[in-house]
């Protein structure tokens, strides 16, 4: 296992993940009394990782058919539109 690599997707994946609409929702569901911790710690880790799953699945089909540069100039400019997106409606 590459360990660089590793570090530098943990990190990214673990910085967007810090303060997003689903750690807020996990949030309130352990806030619950009635709920057992372990359960909302079980659920949305398992949520996590077969919503990972299928990103790391789409990516490697994605990959057969389509250039990896082009992948990359897709996926950065998607994200410049939704940042301009939230910057003029803000």
């Amino acid at each position: 296992m590459d360990w660089k690599i590793f570090a530098t997707i943990f990190a990214s994946v673990f910085i967007a993940e810090l303060g997003d609409k689903t750690q807020l929702a996990t949030m309130l569901f352990a806030a619950d009394k009635e709920v057992s911790t372990l359960t909302v710690f079980f659920a949305a880790s398992l949520a996590l990782i077969v919503a990972t799953a299928l990103g790391v699945l789409a990516g490697s089909v994605l990959t057969s058919y389509i250039n990896e540069k082009h992948l990359h100039i897709t996926a950065g400019i998607g994200f410049i539109l939704i940042g301009a997106y939230t910057l003029y409606h803000a």
